[in-house]
């Protein structure tokens, strides 16, 4: 396992060098949602075709909406994709990371193809049964990584906005259960809900426990 730090622009160095190596496919990984006081937090997965790479794949946190659902798409349409879902129930649980790291775990046994190696975002790694290499800021230097921030950020977008539309007021379909004034004023307004996250102080608070 290594860790791997830049600023630089996402490329497709480090799986075409696996590729090169070892004949196998690279998967990246990256997950959405960690710091919301509501929802899940989505993981993906994504081995992408190098033959059929969509222009314009970077950090979904680079990306306007138009642009990241346009890329889903792409994404979906030429790569190899899983995808794990970790609800509020296994956050409260487990705890966030464990949460985020199982959901990571899944969404790679969801992939139809098995990776050589696992490139994860950040420098916390789950437990798989292919290697991995941790990357921190990796969605700004690994496109298959960039790919899987791009999955996870519209998959998880859409389900609180959905979200959003069963429980009118709270503004999950502006917030996505960020901690934001709107949403604490709505917390406060409306009280909790079985999506938030009762591990989380503010919510703890909002529920006199804390």
């Amino acid at each position: 396992m290594g860790t791997v730090d830049s600023r630089q622009m996402p490329t497709f160095e480090l799986e075409a060098a696996e590729l090169q190596l070892h004949g196998g496919p690279v998967a990246g990984v990256d997950e959405a949602g960690r710091g919301p006081l509501a929802g899940p937090v989505v993981a993906a997965a994504v081995v992408l075709d190098p033959q059929r790479i969509p222009d314009g794949i970077n950090d979904s946190k680079l990306l306007d909406e138009e642009a990241r659902a346009f890329l889903y798409g792409r994404i979906m349409k030429t790569s190899h994709v899983g995808v794990g879902i970790a609800d509020v129930e296994r956050i409260d649980r487990d705890n966030i990371l464990a949460a985020t790291l199982w959901a990571m775990a899944e969404a790679v046994a969801q992939l139809s193809v098995a990776p050589k190696l696992a490139a994860v975002d950040g420098n916390r790694a789950p437990q798989l049964d292919v290697p991995v290499r941790t990357i921190v800021k990796g969605d700004a230097r690994c496109l298959s990584i960039a790919a899987a921030s791009i999955i996870a950020k519209v998959t998880r977008d859409r389900l609180m906005i959905s979200l959003g539309a069963q429980l009118p007021g709270y503004g999950f379909e502006r917030h996505k259960g960020y901690g934001t004034a709107e949403h604490q004023d709505a917390i406060r307004r409306l009280g909790v809900t079985v999506h938030h996250r009762r591990s989380f102080r503010p919510v703890q608070l909002a529920l006199g426990l804390a």
